[in-house]
């Protein structure tokens, strides 16, 4: 018998089982192009307009308007569609916030392009040269005279009827949901005129962007479970920050009485529609304030980026009309929870039962104290019930340990909540500025931690510290960005306002 001991050493070749047989004519095609004499990864291209700009400066134009300015273009875009009629071709280019019909033609292109064009796929990129023009039938065209090839998509995009419609899909590979959904990167866009417009608010008003640190050696600012890492140079522990709070009102203390930064929070807890474990928050700060001035600031913000935004106090949210008209409704907490929670008013005089009672709300870090376990009961059975923006008020002590007690009553904090659509979109505080009576506090903080509380606050003696040198009043927030976002773009998911949200891996 022949001896097959190399044959088995031998590797067989395997194709990759992902490629389909639309990949492989993909592939084809760029070796033909390739043949052809074509870059297939040029350095630049030229270009007098993008497709979203044609659009907008030439769609409302007659025909013979068009035909008067005799408006010539060189535009880039991706093909989203190619009909081949003999010597003739029409194709749809897309920038991924519009669109434009191309038509070519071999007498205008030459028969060697033209015959190139046809290895030309949807997905691909090109840069087409020509004159506007539009159909008998109304459509802005480019009678194009030159075409060159930017990019081959070597994979199929998806189903044009139906879109990108898997949800997780989008997520995984969001620049497929870009190219197939025009309104996301609707979204994005607005997010980012936003920002924009936060920061002219806050540097109008004398406040001055600053960077804090990502890493800190005691996570704080928050009652929240951080995220755990090593420096290997310093041989410690750090953490990822679950807020910029701590860092921020040291600056303030120093005399920068005014600060504002726009920077990612890291909080190691569940995944919801609500909640990104990466995320991004405004804080700001400002001396000689206090949490009423706070309110009065938050509603001039959020009324001024709804009219810049949508020139109007409202905007649409699922089936709700939200109105940032000022002022506000202010609601007390402990009022909320009488009116809105379910729960007669004798049950909460048992702090047992309000504990138990709240465990079946929390699936985890279920509360142990009283004041957490109103803080469950309010975020699970009153939040969704608040609509219209509504500044929740004087929240229980025991859950604000970095707030000023409430002058009228000590058992509550000078803080408020501002509720929307059934979402927390910010939280202010009448900063606490006595150096002992924070300390204190931490103390407290530190007991529930040892109970089990992931979530409480870790003892900071340097910040302590800093607070022995002299804050002065002070005012202070935090805005959540995706969340607002949320509610300016009508989206129900944050994932939806998170360019690469966290997701499982495969």
């Amino acid at each position: 018998m022949p001896d097959k001991t190399n044959e088995k050493e031998k590797p067989s070749p395997v194709e990759d089982p992902r490629k389909t047989d639309q990949d492989i004519s993909r592939e084809e095609k760029i070796a033909r192009l390739a043949e052809a004499g074509v870059d297939l990864f040029p350095y630049r291209a030229e270009q007098t307009h993008s497709v979203f700009a044609i659009v907008r400066d030439f769609a409302a134009l007659t025909r013979e308007g068009l035909e008067e300015k005799k408006a010539e273009v060189v535009v880039p875009g991706r093909i989203l569609s190619i009909r081949k009629m003999g010597r003739a071709t029409f194709a749809t280019l897309s920038d991924s916030r519009a669109k434009l019909q191309i038509y070519l033609r071999e007498d205008q292109v030459g028969e060697k392009a033209y015959r190139i064009f046809s290895l030309l796929d949807i997905g691909d990129i090109i840069d087409v040269r020509g004159t506007l023009f539009k159909t008998k039938t109304g459509e802005l065209t480019v009678l194009v005279q030159a075409y060159a090839f930017l990019a081959k998509c070597q994979h199929p995009l998806p189903e044009k009827w139906h879109g990108l419609q898997d949800v997780e899909l989008r997520y995984r590979r969001r620049y497929l949901d870009l190219i197939m959904n025009p309104d996301v990167g609707d979204v994005f866009r607005l997010r980012s005129l936003m920002i924009a417009e936060i920061r002219r608010f806050f540097d109008a008003r004398g406040y001055v962007e600053v960077e804090t640190p990502m890493m800190q050696p005691i996570p704080g600012g928050a009652l929240a479970r951080p995220f755990k890492t090593f420096h290997n140079a310093l041989g410690i522990d750090l953490y990822l920050r679950i807020a910029p709070e701590l860092y921020l009102k040291r600056l303030v203390v120093g005399g920068m009485e005014k600060v504002y930064e726009i920077n990612r929070n890291f909080r190691n807890e569940g995944i919801s529609s609500e909640h990104n474990p990466e995320f991004t928050m405004l804080e700001f700060y400002e001396a000689y304030s206090d949490y009423h001035d706070m309110m009065e600031l938050t509603e001039e913000l959020l009324h001024s980026l709804c009219l810049t935004l949508f020139g109007k106090e409202e905007f649409p949210y699922g089936d709700e009309v939200i109105s940032f008209k000022r002022p506000f409704a202010r609601l007390k907490y402990k009022d909320g929870l009488l009116s809105h929670s379910g729960l007669a008013p004798a049950r909460f005089d048992s702090r047992s039962e309000v504990i138990a009672f709240a465990a079946t709300l929390a699936a985890e870090n279920q509360p142990l104290s009283y004041g957490k376990a109103l803080d469950a009961i309010f975020d699970k059975l009153v939040k969704p019930k608040i609509v219209q923006p509504t500044f929740i008020i004087d929240p229980p002590k025991e859950i604000s340990p970095l707030a000023k007690a409430s002058r009228e009553d000590p058992e509550q904090a000078e803080r408020f909540e501002l509720v929307v659509a059934g979402m927390e979109i910010a939280n202010a505080f009448s900063e606490l500025s006595d150096p002992q009576e924070q300390r204190k506090r931490f103390e407290q903080q530190a007991e529930e931690l040892k109970k089990g509380d992931q979530e409480s606050h870790w003892i900071d003696l340097d910040y302590v510290q800093a607070l022995e040198y002299g804050l002065p009043p002070t005012g202070g927030e935090g805005i959540g960005i995706d969340r607002l976002t949320m509610l300016l773009a009508n989206r129900k998911s944050i994932r939806e306002v998170i360019l690469f949200p966290l997701l499982r891996p495969r």
